[in-house]
């Protein structure tokens, strides 16, 4: 489309001294290109659809391995390989503009086999440490570099106030000030001391109100992603849906995190799937150019999610030129990203688009890329220098064992915690010895599946570390004849859900799972029941049978951190970040004959003298 390529280094990317002003840089660039090129830079296309030689004759701006788009064999490996592939070919393109690789790295480098999986967000929230996110993030960022790629699509700034959504543990916390600290504190880990040199572009999303939608405005069996779901539940009710809050509400409750952001340096924002009043997010001017640009002073770009302009209108170019009027920057196309840059340019040529928007929209492209050093003729080669062996090193599943067990909430205990370390334990629960369930959503695939789907070390393993192999006897669905024990440890679990895939109208535990529960209680003399969830489940029927119920989230790779509470060796200061219903009223918001749900905040430390009598409370 654009034209015979160059020889590799002959462009004027290498012609810059280093390092170059940016203004001058960014001038400089835009002034050459063609109006294709500019399209073409405000492009990302998806890995599977695009190949280092499409890079060189097009100049793309970005390319993308999303949930489960993983390259090769999925190791650290093949990842460096891959995308040190699609930079070189950006370099041959005629102006040798390097690529920004972005991926779904939200609990960690996810999508790689053995990289270390971090506790998903709402774990982080339970921890209120903004120095442990911090640490976590840039423990993230490392094992990102280890592969080549400089962008990720993280920290999600959701503020959720539906614990039905699907993408609740997306989120650090239902406080949005909570949020906008923790959401600061990850920023500043994946930039590092040094963007230029050792930093990962963070992309604080979604823009914004993300969390408010209301039940039943996102389509439901209608939506258009609805074919791709062969998962269970009540999918997209509520994720992609509409917000109805007023503009002050809006503002006092959701916009805070991004303001924290945008201070603490972030030069990428996700726009959002969800509507405002019935107006998308990604063809929303106000939203996207008069407050955030505007009013809060960001320079950066602003990508779009996945296929999300398509559904703007029916007419592809009409739905382009309205994300980009309104203030998009760079558009996830994913997969035809010829059609895309074709629409740019019949739009711009038939005055639909100005031509000044889409200059605007590449200079703020390559602003960022030259922040993180991709424009300096030295710093275009390749991404910073960190070693392979970092991805999944001993250190980081240390650091992510520790946010376990900071994240770990005790929600009730009658003196059963912590377990002796003389006692002996009977394990149960699918979940107390599953990587892929203790991991979730976004982990390896898009969605997440049970199994050992990667490397890691799971709550059985944690519990025979402290107490002894001989001590902990594992009987997954409870029913093994005449075994008996001092303590029972039972997990209660969700199978791995994303998005709207996850969108569920009853918390309740399955009734499967409740029975592993009761066959154990009649067995052992004191029952501790650990939840493992992205949000909130109806716990109610347990607080009779157990003598503690433990939220551990979803703890990832390394959920042997959630043992470490079990048995004494770490503190209980984990706090719930969002408030927890008692009852299935409660989340419906009916009127519940039921205690109030335990708050945000809520959390009993081991051996507290206030631990809940058996019929329910604390």
């Amino acid at each position: 489309m654009l034209g015979v390529t160059p020889e590799a280094g002959d462009t004027l990317i290498a012609s810059f001294a280093r390092p170059a002003p940016a203004a001058d840089v960014v001038q400089l660039l835009v002034s050459e290109m063609t109006l294709e090129e500019k399209a073409a830079q405000m492009t990302q296309a998806e890995l599977g659809s695009v190949t280092p030689d499409d890079l060189a004759r097009t100049g793309l701006g970005s390319v993308l391995g999303g949930g489960g788009g993983n390259p090769g064999d999925g190791s650290a490996t093949a990842w460096r390989d891959a995308v040190d592939a699609f930079v070189e070919g950006s370099r041959r393109s005629r102006l040798g503009i390097p690529i920004l690789y972005g991926v779904d790295a939200v609990h960690g480098h996810n999508n790689v086999l053995g990289a270390t999986i971090f506790p998903h967000q709402i774990g982080l929230g339970a921890t209120a440490d903004a120095a442990l996110v911090r640490a976590v993030a840039r423990a993230a960022a490392l094992e990102t570099l280890a592969t080549g790629v400089r962008w990720s699509f993280a920290p999600c700034l959701a503020v959720p106030q539906d614990v039905r959504w699907g993408r609740t543990y997306e989120g650090f916390s239902q406080d949005g000030v909570l949020a906008g600290q923790l959401g600061r504190a990850a920023v500043e880990g994946w930039h590092g001391d040094d963007l230029r040199r050792s930093g990962v572009l963070a992309c604080p999303k979604h823009f914004v109100g993300e969390g408010a939608m209301v039940w039943g405005t996102a389509g439901g069996e209608h939506h258009p992603w609805i074919d791709w779901w062969d998962g269970w539940g009540a999918a997209w009710q509520i994720d992609q849906g509409d917000v109805r809050l007023s503009e002050d509400e809006l503002r006092r409750d959701h916009l805070a995190p991004f303001v924290e952001a945008i201070d603490a340096g972030a030069l990428t924002i996700m726009a959002g799937y969800a509507s405002w009043h019935g107006e998308r997010g990604h063809g929303n001017r106000y939203l996207l150019t008069d407050l955030l640009k505007r009013e809060l002073g960001f320079e950066g770009f602003v990508v779009s999610d996945w296929m999300a302009i398509d559904q703007l209108d029916e007419d592809y170019g009409v739905a382009a030129a309205m994300a980009i009027n309104a203030g998009v920057d760079m558009v996830m196309v994913p997969f035809d990203y010829e059609r895309f840059i074709g629409a740019v340019v019949d739009q711009v040529s038939a005055g639909n688009i100005p031509l000044d928007r889409i200059d605007d929209a590449v200079a703020r492209v390559l602003l960022a890329k030259h922040r993180i050093g991709l424009l300096d003729a030295e710093g275009a080669d390749r991404a910073p220098d960190v070693s392979i062996d970092v991805v999944g090193c001993a250190q980081h599943r240390a650091l992510a064992r520790r946010a376990a067990a900071a994240g770990t909430v005790v929600l009730a205990d009658r003196g059963a915690l912590p377990i002796a370390p003389d006692a002996d334990v009977l394990a149960a629960g699918a979940a107390i010895d599953d990587i892929g369930l203790a991991c979730g959503g976004w982990t390896i695939s898009w969605a997440g599946s049970a199994g050992a789907i990667t490397t890691g070390r799971t709550v059985l393993d944690g519990l025979r570390d402290a107490l002894g192999s001989d001590r902990v006897r594992l009987d997954a669905h409870g029913d093994a004849d005449g075994a008996t024990a001092r303590v029972g440890v039972v997990t209660v679990h969700e199978p791995p859900y994303v998005e709207g895939g996850g969108d569920r109208a009853d918390l309740a535990i399955p009734h499967d799972q409740l029975e592993v529960v009761r066959s154990v209680r009649d067995r052992v003399e004191q029952l501790v029941v650990v939840v493992i969830s992205g949000r909130p489940l109806i716990v109610e029927p347990l607080l009779d049978i157990a003598d503690a119920v433990v939220a551990a989230w979803l703890p990832g790779s390394e959920a042997d951190g959630v043992a470490d509470v079990l048995v004494g060796r770490s503190p209980a200061t984990g706090t719930l970040p969002v408030a927890w219903p008692r009852s299935q009223a409660q989340v419906d918001g009916r009127p519940d004959s039921a205690p109030p749900p335990w708050p945000i905040g809520h959390g009993v430390p081991l051996g507290s003298a206030v631990a809940p009598s058996r019929s329910g409370g604390g």
